[in-house]
């Protein structure tokens, strides 16, 4: 028998949507070619329940949770709101959170192989949608830490803090649900997204016909308003306006270490599919 690499898993699954350990399976039984897999797997029941795989799931659930002083994040997709409204599809997401409290140290690749893939895959098969265990996060360790769950578990983040205390934690965790910042202060913001904002304001400001060193510093001038609308530290504090987070942490002698935000669906591309295409993709699943 040859041996199967993990590139040629990730290659089955990709083609099939398949769980990690029928993909092997698959592969040991037909010496590693793919072709053949694929033929035996769509003897299997598992394959049609995977055809939903290619479908967008942008829909879902946040689920977050304490436990010893961290918090952890995951997020769960469906192709519906309705699907994740499910008590079935609620449990399911409860339960994977349970799993990667217990077994923090573990990848999410390594979750799936140890058991979520096949209770995704039942799900999928009894709830009919697409279901994808799409991301997960925790705080560091031996931090402040905070974290706040929008009421409709569409949007959580977590927050861990050197200094301060577990309500100035929370206060920052819901300040950024609410803002969504790209990162924690100016010096954090990626050099290639900067120079695509020098790019647009340029274009703007040379259109006013204003003298280029006037152009320079209006182009200087928006890149600063820009960095301070996006960087965490320079917003003003949702609740009190008059304060910027920097100055909440500022009296509370406390740095943001890091902070993990998640919105459900947010950068997946949803597939506009037309009636008749879908009618007929419920009658061929």
């Amino acid at each position: 028998m040859s041996t199967i690499s993990a590139s040629q898993v990730k290659e089955l699954r990709e083609k099939t949507g398949l769980g990690l350990m029928d993909c092997k399976k698959a592969l040991e039984g037909t010496d590693g070619d793919i072709d053949l897999a694929i033929e035996e797997l769509r003897k299997t029941s598992g394959l049609k329940a995977s055809k939903k795989s290619g479908r967008s799931a942008a829909d879902g659930l946040i689920a977050l949770q304490g436990s010893d002083g961290n918090f952890f994040m995951l997020e769960v997709n469906s192709e519906t709101d309705f699907v994740a409204r499910d008590d079935s599809f609620v449990s399911f997401t409860s339960e994977t959170l349970e799993t990667y409290i217990n077994n923090s140290d573990k990848s999410l690749e390594q979750l799936l192989a140890d058991g979520v893939e096949d209770n995704r895959e039942k799900l999928v098969q009894k709830l009919g949608e697409n279901i994808v265990v799409r991301r997960l996060a925790k705080t560091e360790e031996s931090s402040i830490t905070g974290s706040y769950l929008h009421s409709n578990s569409k949007i959580g983040c977590i927050v861990s803090l050197q200094g301060g205390d577990q309500s100035l934690a929370n206060d920052i965790a819901m300040h950024a649900a609410a803002t969504d910042p790209m990162a924690v202060s100016p010096s954090e913001i990626p050099e290639d997204v900067l120079e695509k904002e020098r790019e647009i304001f340029k274009a703007q400001s040379e259109d006013s016909g204003k003298p280029p060193e006037i152009v320079e510093k209006m182009i200087i001038g928006k890149v600063s308003k820009f960095l301070a609308e996006v960087s965490l530290t320079e917003q003003d504090f949702v609740k009190d306006p008059d304060k910027k987070i920097s100055q909440l942490l500022s009296d509370s002698n406390a740095t943001i270490l890091s902070f993990v935000r998640f919105e459900v669906g947010e950068g997946i591309e949803v597939e506009k599919v037309d009636f008749a295409t879908e009618v007929m993709s419920q009658i061929e699943s």
